[in-house]
């Protein structure tokens, strides 16, 4: 199954790296992180992986979920707007039709996973069909913030999942096709103050956002899978040969 992923995207593989022109979003909110101020994405940040990549490439039945409602939600005027108090009727955003594979979508964490050959689907797959999840042993997830209902439920009940991203499953998102938009249902602090996730999760890991240094970083184990403890975002491109090694063999 191609999947949504696969058909509005070419699939970037080695022997077309160095054809492709990349269109990269320059634009990421300051208020994402402490260290959200000094972002910049790395132009091809799999180019660090390059001569590994035999060693760290995918060789297991392993999926990657494209974060393509954080995408949505992270775009101007888009529904991190309102949470940022930019805009105080932004509830609602956009899908696009493209993958911009920017900070708010993990852009250097997805670069990497889809060069090193790691099978890719998206937000908008497991949504529309929540026993895809079944099909692959190991899930990893990116930045998936925003997620539907059907999509969190078929993630947390999947035996093995990978949250390389902290702050994932922390907003709830209704996708309307006929719209083709998300609207935020719950999150923290949304539609009552004293919210901290949106669907309530035992295992938010929120507190890892703003360490995006990974000096200390390590896979913690919890109740589905592994979880990693900092927001691997600028690490990966420079120095995340040993994580990637450890993820491939979680």
């Amino acid at each position: 199954m191609l999947g949504h992923f696969n058909a509005i995207m070419i699939s970037m593989t080695a022997t077309m790296l160095f054809a492709l022109a990349v269109v990269i979003n320059q634009n990421p909110s300051p208020e994402i992180s402490g260290d959200g101020n000094s972002y910049t994405e790395s132009k091809l940040p799999e180019l660090k992986y390059y001569d590994e990549y035999e060693t760290l490439k995918a060789d297991s039945n392993t999926v990657v979920v494209y974060p393509i409602f954080t995408q949505t939600s992270y775009d101007w005027n888009g529904i991190r707007d309102f949470y940022a108090g930019y805009c105080d009727t932004c509830l609602s955003a956009k899908i696009p039709e493209t993958y911009e594979k920017s900070l708010g979508a993990s852009g250097n964490g997805f670069r990497i996973l889809e060069f090193l050959g790691y099978q890719v689907i998206d937000d908008i797959d497991v949504d529309k069909n929540p026993e895809i999840l079944k099909k692959y042993d190991k899930v990893i997830l990116l930045h998936n913030e925003y997620v539907t209902k059907n999509e969190f439920e078929a993630i947390i009940n999947h035996p093995n999942v990978v949250y390389l991203y902290p702050n994932a499953l922390s907003s709830e998102v209704h996708a309307d096709y006929t719209q083709n938009e998300i609207v935020l249902v719950r999150g923290p602090g949304y539609p009552y103050p004293d919210i901290k996730n949106g669907f309530d999760w035992e295992h938010d890991n929120s507190q890892y956002f703003k360490d995006w240094k990974c000096d200390s970083w390590e896979f913690y184990e919890t109740s589905n899978g592994f979880m990693l403890n900092c927001y691997p975002e600028t690490f990966l491109p420079n120095n995340g040969h040993e994580l990637l090694r450890v993820l491939k063999e979680l």
